[in-house]
Order: structure tokens, then C-alpha cells, then sequence
């Protein structure tokens, strides 16, 4: 059987261990203080980014793989598990970062064929990471191309996102939001309960005032998409890890999660959205609610 390894980028989040343990290939990202530049997941790390981030008088900026980059991974892959292997790549929404774009010049750059298939997620941080983990787990299982793929069809349209910034600062600097939009949250406490649209932008869900109104509200989004059904859910945070832990644990309280994952934002998706992010996912568990019907 042709092998199938997963590749994806370092914005997804997927903790090293957990990487390395599937088998999952990683392009890294740039981030650059002034001059400074690092490779994220790399050669810094989520930790040291939020410290130097809260020192530093400059938002750092971010910048995708070069095709050059994305070519000599394609190689390495080839070299690492044979001419006939077979590569799946999960990026970065196309609309948030050229990172995808990249991956497609790479691919132009082969002397030689390579089955290839390359998918703008239209999701970031460990949401297109959650859905690498579940393809990399299916491929472990012995699934075939085009099973994996269909897996990660589904999950891509089914998930359901929601997320919320602590300052709109770093959204609107970055320029994923206007200015007006983020003066008028700070004078107001308004929390905009943001997600990211079908064509991979961070759009507005709701504006509710205060904290705790929008995390009830996106619990009760939530259970309003599970419907007592079995749900896998991940809790993503930029240097909020009690926050975090209190948002995954209420979850797990109010919805049936066969499984859960706490992930921590890394440098390339904490420059745009700021320390103090917290975010969510659901998609229901099919495989868990097959069983439980045999």
C-alpha cells in the first residue's frame, strides 16, 4: 500500500509531541521582531513569543514559507518515504496568509511527479490542526486517499468555531478588522464572539457585552449544534491557560464530548489575534455515535 503522510503548517497549533507521534510534517511560518526573525514552533516558541510580546514596543509581523521552502519539504518527504508516496496538505486559510499559495508554487518546482493534493482549510490555529490530527490518525488506521480525504471534507464543513479576543488591539493593527470597530469595542466592553466565514475570513458572529455573556452565549451555540449528540471539542488559548482550562472543563459540563484537546496558540496566529485569545471547536464524533448504534 502506498504510504500517505499528512503535512500541514506551524499555525495549526498541533502541540510537537502530539506531531511527532502521528507522523504529521510541518512547513514553519516566519515571525519577525524588526530585524529578528524566527521560525514559529521553531526556533521560538509560544511561551517566549507572549513574553517578548508584551515587552516589545513593535507588533511583530508574520510571513508565510517561500515555494523554495515548500519544494525541499516535498523532497524530503519523497526521500524520508519513497517515490510513491502520497501527500496531503492541510494549510492556513488563503485569505488570512500566502501560505497556501506557496505550497501550490512548491509543488510547480518538482522536476519529478509527485501525488500532491494541497487544501486551503479556510481555518487556522488548531482548527485546521485538529483536522490534520483526524486525517493523520484515519491514514493510521490503514485508510485509504481518498477515504482520508473525504474525512477531512466533512470535518472541514462541519466544524463549528467561535472565538474570543481579549483587546481587538492586535486584530486591528494587523489589519484583519477596522480601527473603528476596535475603538468602538474598547470604549463600549463590547466581546465580539468572532468565527471564521466559509471563505476562511475572521468574521463577526455576535456582539455581546462583557465576558461571561459570551462565553454563555457560545456555550449555548454549542449545545445548540450538538444536540445530545457525541462531540469531539478543542479549547484553544494565547497565554490564558486557567481561562482556557475553565472554558474546556464547563464544555465537557454541558455537552457529551467523547473527546477534548487543549491547545496553546503559537506565535503566527497570537501576533493577529493577541495574548489573551480564547477560542473553541465542535464537530460531532460520527464514529463514536456508529458505534454506539452496533
Amino acid at each position: 500500500m502506498k504510504p500517505i503522510v499528512i503535512l500541514t503548517d506551524s499555525a495549526a497549533d498541533i502541540d510537537v509531541s502530539l506531531r511527532q507521534s502521528l507522523g504529521i510534517e510541518m512547513v514553519p511560518l516566519k515571525v519577525l521582531f524588526g530585524e529578528e526573525s524566527y521560525l514559529d514552533g521553531v526556533t521560538i516558541q509560544a511561551q517566549a513569543f507572549y513574553q517578548r510580546l508584551k515587552q516589545s514596543t513593535v507588533l511583530p509581523t508574520t510571513s508565510q514559507p517561500s515555494p523554495v521552502e515548500f519544494a525541499e519539504t516535498y523532497q524530503k518527504i519523497v526521500a524520508k518515504y519513497g517515490a510513491d508516496v502520497q501527500i496531503i496538505g492541510i494549510f492556513l486559510s488563503a485569505a488570512l496568509s500566502g501560505t497556501y499559495q506557496s505550497a501550490v508554487i512548491g509543488k510547480s518546482m518538482l522536476d519529478d511527479p509527485v501525488d500532491i493534493t494541497l487544501i486551503d482549510s479556510k481555518k487556522a490555529s488548531f482548527v485546521h490542526g485538529f483536522v490534520a490530527v483526524e486525517a493523520a490518525r484515519a491514514v493510521r488506521q490503514g485508510k485509504q486517499k481518498q477515504q482520508v480525504l473525504d474525512l477531512i471534507e466533512r470535518l472541514l464543513h462541519d466544524i463549528q468555531v467561535y472565538f474570543l479576543v481579549d483587546t481587538l488591539e492586535y486584530l486591528q493593527k494587523g489589519g484583519r478588522i477596522g480601527k473603528a470597530s476596535a475603538l468602538l469595542g474598547s470604549l463600549l466592553n463590547i466581546k465580539p464572539i468572532l468565527t471564521l466565514d466559509p471563505s476562511g475570513v475572521v468574521a463577526p458572529f455576535e456582539r455581546v457585552r462583557g465576558s461571561k455573556k459570551a462565553v454563555a452565549r457560545i456555550i449555548e451555540q454549542l449545545k445548540l449544534y450538538a444536540q445530545d449528540e457525541p462531540v469531539k471539542t478543542a479549547v484553544v488559548h494565547a497565554d490564558a491557560q486557567a481561562a482556557a482550562e475553565a472554558l474546556l472543563e464547563q464544555i465537557c459540563g454541558e455537552v457529551q464530548v467523547t473527546e477534548s484537546f487543549l491547545a496553546e496558540i503559537g506565535p503566527v496566529i497570537g501576533t493577529h489575534a493577541g495574548p489573551g485569545t480564547i477560542g473553541c471547536l465542535i464537530v460531532k464524533d460520527r464514529e463514536s455515535k456508529q458505534t454506539e448504534k452496533s
